[in-house]
């Protein structure tokens, strides 16, 4: 996969800019080019539902439970816990709200999946901007 995306310039591109986000370095971040090439092309609530990291409620008619999250990509969201894992140790923004999660009385497991769907988000962002500005000059 190293070799594939050295020899490509545009995945060579993705794989910097996926480096940006706190948490991904390069095994991850060759991971989620190759496991979800979505990623740039959704908006944020579709690529966490993808991933499996969107919450759903689990309610029926008067007893109201917590959200959930299931489904998705179990091999992205296993990736995703690793990087969780690194970005909450880290002295990032997504450490000091990892910090700021569990301070305020959440789960430690509900502040990892709140830091795996930021990553995730971020992530899809930024590869966004960069699909969008790669696209009016292959049209040129």
């Amino acid at each position: 996969m190293k070799q594939l995306t050295e020899s490509m310039a545009d995945l060579q591109e993705k794989k910097k800019i996926l480096q940006q986000v706190p948490g991904i370095g390069e095994i991850t971040s060759l991971m989620l080019i190759a496991l979800l090439p979505e990623l740039g092309h959704l908006n944020r609530r579709q690529i966490a539902s993808l991933v499996g990291l969107a919450p759903y409620p689990n309610e029926s008619g008067k007893k109201i439970g917590y959200r959930r999250t299931k489904g998705g990509r179990l091999e992205v969201r296993n990736i995703l816990f690793m990087a969780g894992l690194s970005a909450a140790h880290s002295k990032s923004r997504l450490g000091d709200k990892y910090k700021k999660l569990t301070n305020a009385g959440k789960k430690k497991m509900v502040a990892m999946v709140a830091i795996m769907r930021n990553i995730i988000v971020i992530a899809n962002a930024k590869l966004k901007e960069f699909t969008e500005e790669a696209a009016p000059e292959q049209s040129a």
